[in-house]
């Protein structure tokens, strides 16, 4: 990327407040389909009678299940196909590769994920029991950078 003057152009940063944003939406799309399939999993209909059987372990699993999977179709594919999930895409970010902002590959986007999950068991306990001022992180390469806006002619 370079500007019109011929030195590289810099992506703006976000502030901490939009990661948070996008994050806090990756993660209550993810629940909510999670819930929403446990819940669907759970529901038994005899005689006209809907009842529901949260303790089943069928039930958690398949929520715990559908919540990785749907984090996973958000975060590494659509990521791959456009640059941002769907949290990213509401407040206005994408991930590029961080040395030459270019569009990130399969394996980055997948190690991605697996340190947001590493990110959240470890650090964000850490940071609201210890009331800190950690800022997440990018990693493996990549980082968010704000989305720029073009302007047609």
């Amino acid at each position: 990327m370079v500007n019109q003057q011929g030195s590289p152009s810099r992506d703006v940063s976000p502030a901490q407040a939009r990661r948070v944003t996008a994050a806090v939406i990756d993660a209550f799309i993810a629940l909510a389909c999670g819930l929403a399939a446990g819940a669907a999993a759970g529901v038994k209909v005899s005689d006209g009678v809907v009842e529901l059987r949260p303790q089943s372990p069928t039930v958690w699993g398949l929520a715990l299940g559908v919540a990785v999977g749907v984090s996973f179709a958000n975060h590494v594919l659509l990521t791959l196909a456009a640059r941002a999930s769907l949290g990213k895409l509401v407040t206005g970010l994408r991930v590029v590769r961080a040395p030459d902002g270019r569009r990130p590959g399969l394996l980055r986007l997948i190690g991605r994920w697996l340190f947001g999950f590493y990110w959240m068991v470890l650090f964000v306990p850490l940071h609201l029991a210890t009331d800190s001022d950690v800022e997440q992180q990018d990693a493996v390469g990549l980082r968010m950078v704000r989305r720029r806006r073009t302007i047609s002619s």
